[in-house]
């Protein structure tokens, strides 16, 4: 446990030595560059004696005095300004600005790899960092954007992996988009693609193996052979085995390729559901609901299928044949479960069509411009809950035969639990907030099986505390908004937005995700935002766009893998298309293996190891305390920081007890997993509602490894103070996540998925002010949601130019919080400084390597 002192107990743990001698404060980076060390002090005799000749640097940035004793140290700017927090300071006399960086390691990549080219190939090296941009050329094996490893050399045998101490992992985004430089991922008929092996259902990939001239290839994830068909027989050639067609086929020399299957099905439908209860039409914004939905059909050019339905205690639904004169409104009264359709033809209407039939176009305009004069008969007293509508839609889905997309609009007050809110996040009761209802697991499989996504818009505030009701969206692909009666102008466009990604995203239906290994290993387990399967191997999804990432972990079984053939891992995605299209998108993975440990730890990416602890962590939530995962967490780091020194590290003759050794990719591995301990999710905060952390849990289970980096390690970039200052492009002038990187005089933005932060200091120069903001003193800017004037001024449009590219990159929109030096709303932004301590008791960066070094250091003896 790390999360903060007991009471009465000096700064070391239970269980730690008393003292801290004074070698044990500083920093010292050896000659080695695949190695991070970090000493706690000036060196010991036996360092100075034992350390090999070359450029070492070595100082003690606060003098030779043991932690707890010597002068205090005050933070205080270069200018003689004292710090604007003292939470960055660490117990134990550390300078935080001496330790392994975070924004260093991801500059350091982006100068190796920022617009350059890196060819993913069988058995190559890693990757460049998920946060940096490149291009990804694909010679054989899956880019990085579709399949990213936690480290690409595995121990060869499961002895040496549980010397390891991480876990062996891969994050998969099937649908992962490409960038625009990059080429287009290759289709191939069903006909014509060499099929793949007929014993485990793995499809062809380079790493097949081809044997007897090519008549028969050994599938690599279950080691049996497989006839090849006459059809696409082709002879191999003597050099390397290979097919003498392979270089003009896809599946044969592609790590990712897709299937185009001859079976076609329906196309998916739009579905809105409408809440026009008594509580929704007194509520005065239906009528703002309405126009945008009737502004957004109207602007759409896509081949879309739209259906429409209200309810209030009761189903209306609505035939909207182009041969009637105006709609007919077919009400269905019961509320039982199984809801009977009374006709199935008119209910969704071709939005081409409508688009172009007069008629048409009427007929659904007048039935939207309608609604709000609506006259309900339920009472101000009637209970309506949100899955009366999903069951609804489903049921006019699984009719037509269809998947599709189900927008609920509701304004009805959230029905109110049994469920106590006292004590529900203690140790003895973690499922009773984190794990759904059985009811909606049950409505969220129906949804599954049948391809319908939920977007759920909630337009009441209020905040009960059981009553949640994402779990249903969440599970089946789609989402959960809410908003505070759309008062204000930042609501209201945050709500037009949001509609308008929704509506236009390209997104897969009635996905079934199928997942290989080779010959040796397995898959343990599966993370995401799915309903579970008994097999990880398995995974059936409503929905999913293309930043649906999911994390597997594997194990070895039995025996030793082959160095020579190394390991594969396959990706298989069967999914239907918005228009019925049946596809398969295909993507393999090819690693090397070794039975030396120091070739695995150097091969490990923090960043991936950090999006997988985070998504394994948010599932197994549901069923374990929070405390034991914080524990397991720091435990899992500390053995595997141990188990290098001990095993992977060559150094380990000459590096003394007062150093901490980090392998080159895991030198930001510490202050991230930190942040995913102390986060709102794993770490209770009387301060955090029961919604929020259920929302953030499910938004962050969907996160890409470059967006979960930034969620947990916030991007902190410095604004100019004028016209003649240069607003830097997103990642290259950010600064560390700490109260220390903060000055009174500057203007900071802090962007992460869910959060665009604007931190304004209290001497922030007037012109300043008036450029961006249009006020001459900081007490006339309001703090809060806010949203920047639109001011002909150059740093205006600058920062507005910024803030409109960040938003481009996260799945909704956000809205700008403006925060002042010394306002209430700071606590928001020390959320987020993440180097720093927390206010729910979080440890300070510094504070957890230390306490990471000591008891690794302890582990060896």
């Amino acid at each position: 446990m790390m999360d903060g002192p007991p009471a009465n107990q000096s700064p070391l743990w239970a269980g730690q030595c008393s003292s801290v001698t004074a070698s044990e404060q500083g920093l010292l980076y050896g000659p080695r560059t695949d190695l991070q060390h970090l000493t706690l002090g000036a060196p010991s005799e036996q360092t100075r004696s034992c350390s090999p000749p070359g450029p070492t640097s070595l100082w003690t940035p606060h003098g030779d005095h043991p932690a707890g004793s010597g002068p205090a140290i005050t933070p205080t700017y270069a200018d003689g300004t004292q710090q604007i927090s003292p939470s960055s300071e660490s117990r134990y006399g550390l300078d935080p600005a001496l330790l392994p960086s975070a924004v260093q390691v991801m500059a350091d990549d982006r100068a190796e790899w920022e617009g350059k080219v890196f060819v993913s190939e069988p058995f190559g090296s890693p990757p460049p960092l998920a946060t940096t941009s490149c291009i990804m050329e694909d010679r054989g094996s899956a880019s990085p954007r579709a399949i990213r490893c936690t480290t690409y050399c595995f121990p060869q045998d499961g002895p040496t992996a549980l010397l390891v101490r991480l876990p062996l992992a891969a994050l998969v985004t099937p649908l992962a988009r490409p960038d625009p430089l990059e080429k287009r991922l290759p289709v191939v008929m069903e006909d014509t693609c060499v099929s793949g092996c007929r014993w485990c259902r793995a499809s062809m990939c380079p790493a097949m193996s081809w044997q007897d001239c090519g008549e028969r290839f050994r599938c690599p994830f279950c080691d049996k052979l497989t006839e090849v068909p006459w059809q696409p027989y082709q002879p191999t050639n003597g050099v390397d085995g290979s097919r003498l067609d392979w270089e003009q086929r896809p599946e044969l020399n592609m790590g990712s390729y897709e299937i185009l299957h001859a079976l076609k099905g329906e196309a998916a439908v739009l579905l809105l559901a409408i809440d026009v209860s008594t509580a929704a039409l007194r509520s005065g914004y239906l009528q703002f609901v309405m126009q945008q939905i009737h502004t957004l059909l109207a602007s759409l050019h896509r081949d879309v299928h739209v259906g429409l339905l209200t309810y209030d205690s009761r189903i209306q639904l609505y035939d909207l044949s182009p041969a009637l004169s105006r709609p007919h409104m077919l009400v269905m009264a019961e509320r039982s479960e199984e809801l009977q359709l009374p006709v199935r033809e008119g209910l969704v209407l071709p939005l081409r069509d409508c688009m172009d039939s007069v008629a048409s176009c009427l007929v659904l305009c007048s039935v939207l411009q309608h609604i709000p004069q609506l006259s309900p008969e339920c009472d101000d007293s009637a209970v309506i809950p949100v899955e009366l509508p999903v069951k609804a839609g489903l049921t006019i889905l699984q009719t037509l035969g269809c998947p599709g997309k189900l927008l609920v609009f509701h304004a009805s007050p959230l029905v109110e639990t049994d469920q106590p809110s006292a004590g529900i996040f203690g140790a003895s009761k973690p499922k009773s907030i984190f794990q759904p209802p059985e009811g909606a697991v049950s409505l969220a499989e129906a949804c599954v099986r049948q391809g319908c996504g939920i977007h759920l818009f909630v337009l009441s505030p209020q905040n009960v505390g059981g009553a949640w009701p994402g779990h249903v969206p969440y599970l089946t692909g789609g989402a959960l908004y809410a908003y505070d009666h759309l008062q204000g102008d930042w609501d209201r466009e945050r709500f037009c937005r949001n509609l308008r990604r929704i509506v236009e995203a390209d997104v897969g239906y009635k996905a079934e995700l199928s997942l290989f290994v080779s010959k040796g290993m397995r898959v343990s387990g599966c993370y995401g935002l799915f309903v579970p399967k008994p097999s990880p191997s398995q995974v059936t999804m409503a929905m999913l766009d293309w930043q649906t990432t999911l994390a597997i972990e594997v194990v070895h079984d039995a025996g030793v893998l082959d160095e020579m053939r190394g390991v594969a891992i396959q990706a298989v995605l069967a999914y239907t298309t918005e228009t019925g299209e049946r596809r398969s998108r295909v993507h393999t993975v090819m690693m090397r293996c070794s039975r030396h440990l120091q070739d695995t730890f150097r091969q490990y990416q923090a960043q991936t190891l950090l999006a997988f602890y985070c998504k394994k962590m948010y599932c197994v939530v549901l069923e374990r305390p929070l405390q034991d995962l914080r524990e397991e967490l720091q435990r899992d780091l500390t053995e595997a920081l141990a188990s290098y020194r001990r095993h992977g590290c060559s150094a380990s003759a000459w590096v003394s007890s007062g150093q901490l050794v980090l392998p080159r990719g895991l030198r930001a591995l510490p202050v991230y997993v930190n942040s995913l301990r102390k986060s709102d999710v794993l770490l209770p905060c009387l301060r955090t509602s029961v919604h929020r952390r259920l929302r953030l849990r499910c938004r962050v289970l969907g996160l890409d490894a470059a967006a979960c980096a930034m969620h947990f390690y916030p991007m902190l970039m410095p604004l100019p103070l004028s016209r003649a200052g240069n607003v830097k492009e997103e990642e290259e002038g950010a600064l560390r996540c700490s109260a220390a990187s903060l000055r009174p005089g500057r203007m900071y933005l802090l962007h992460a998925p869910n959060t665009l932060l604007l931190w304004v200091g209290a001497c922030v120069p007037a012109c300043t002010l008036v450029e961006l903001f249009n006020v001459r003193c900081l007490m006339s800017l309001p703090s809060g949601e806010t949203k920047l004037p639109v001011l002909d001024t150059p740093l205006s449009v600058a920062v507005r130019s910024l803030v409109d590219a960040l938003d481009l990159k996260v799945p909704c929109f956000r809205q700008l919080l403006l925060v002042k030096q010394g306002d209430a709303g700071e606590e928001l932004l020390q959320r987020h400084l993440v180097e720093d301590k927390s206010p729910n008791g979080g440890a300070s960066y510094a504070d957890f390597l230390y306490h990471l070094h000591v008891t690794s250091v302890r582990l060896l003896h």
